[in-house]
């Protein structure tokens, strides 16, 4: 198929885990890769994991929009991806792996992350109703967020089957500490989180205004949300309870056929058995999201668990899902729903 992609912010960890699967990509060959604080430095200086790009060096931002790449990836901090993907040429296939492009609110947009709203893309999340199509026919992508991606493929179904009131959702849920990126800092030191869970940013996580909008456009109907994240002593993956007030109908046999039509074929939703809960580490390496539910009649709260790998499903894995889907090549194309272990 002769397609080259360039990534842009390829020395950060969500950059490492797009270039391990481009790696073991058929149809695409890797192009520039750029990563303005790491210039000239060797690939497998930053990514030893990855011996067959032993000889390649980063490159900076003006070489990569220079280099005619068919797809480019933004695997850039919150920010920063507006001003690359405002240089790119029109034909070019974009995916953002960052926020830049997610939220149609730009009020929204300017709470959470501040500064100036860039525009809104097509939400690249292939398993919600009617995306697939809409993903295929764009040249522009956001990538949805890791916390939105557990999170809404958890309540999704329950909310379009009518299971759970809009007005009244939770989520909890815990992440390994690469879903903070590469920079050094102090709370982030092995000694720091080791041993330890933290909740942070209660109520004021960014990934919230996400989810919300997600789940307001499946259920047609403004959705309230708690959102608490917690910072997990483990390197990668996502756990996250996700429970909503229950409607009259509810009870564990329709939650778990909910989910269970909802993501009947799906390649990398996976619901599990009755009776087995996700692990966070079942999903590691690959592009799969673990789900389960059921009705809690003491509470009256209809709960789904969900685990991704947050820089598989939750990002590479993701963005790599929907740059098959926009080069008409099957969607499952250097994929896996398999987890590596232990």
């Amino acid at each position: 198929m002769g397609v080259t992609a360039a990534v842009a912010g390829a020395s950060g960890y969500g950059g490492g885990e797009l270039l391990r699967l481009l790696l073991e990509h058929p149809e695409i060959e890797i192009g520039a890769l750029a990563a303005n604080t790491s210039v000239g430095l060797p690939v497998t200086d930053v990514h030893p994991n990855l011996p067959d790009l032993d000889g390649r060096v980063f490159t900076d931002t003006e070489t990569l929009v220079a280099s005619k790449a068919d797809v480019v990836f933004l695997a850039l901090p919150h920010g920063q991806s507006g001003a690359v993907a405002s240089r790119l040429p029109e034909g070019v296939r974009v995916i953002d792996l960052g926020a830049d492009h997610r939220l149609a609110d730009a009020e929204a947009w300017q709470r959470a992350y501040g500064g100036a709203h860039a525009g809104v893309w097509t939400y690249g999340l292939p398993e919600l109703p009617g995306a697939r199509p809409l993903i295929a026919a764009s040249s522009r992508v956001a990538a949805p967020g890791c916390y939105p991606t557990a999170s809404s493929l958890a309540l999704a179904p329950l909310l379009a089957a009518g299971l759970v009131e809009p007005r009244d959702l939770s989520v909890v849920a815990a992440s390994g500490t690469s879903g903070a990126g590469r920079s050094a800092r102090t709370n982030l030191l092995g000694s720091e989180v080791m041993g330890d869970l933290t909740a942070y940013k209660v109520g004021t996580h960014q990934h919230r205004p996400e989810i919300v909008q997600t789940l307001s456009g499946v259920a047609s109907a403004e959705v309230s949300l708690s959102f608490t994240p917690v910072l997990a002593p483990m390197p990668r993956g996502i756990l996250a309870t996700c429970s909503g007030r229950a409607l009259p109908g509810a009870d564990a046999d329709a939650v778990h056929e909910a989910l269970r039509s909802a993501y009947a074929g799906e390649p990398f939703v996976r619901v599990l058995r009755p009776g087995r809960w996700p692990r966070a580490a079942a999903t590691l390496g690959g592009n799969a999201a673990h789900l389960q539910g059921t009705y809690d009649a003491e509470s009256g709260r209809v709960i789904v668990v969900s685990a991704i790998d947050n820089l598989g499903k939750g990002a590479a894995g993701q963005a790599v899902q929907c740059a098959n889907l926009m080069l008409g090549l099957p969607e499952t194309t250097g994929l896996t729903a398999q987890g590596v272990a232990p």
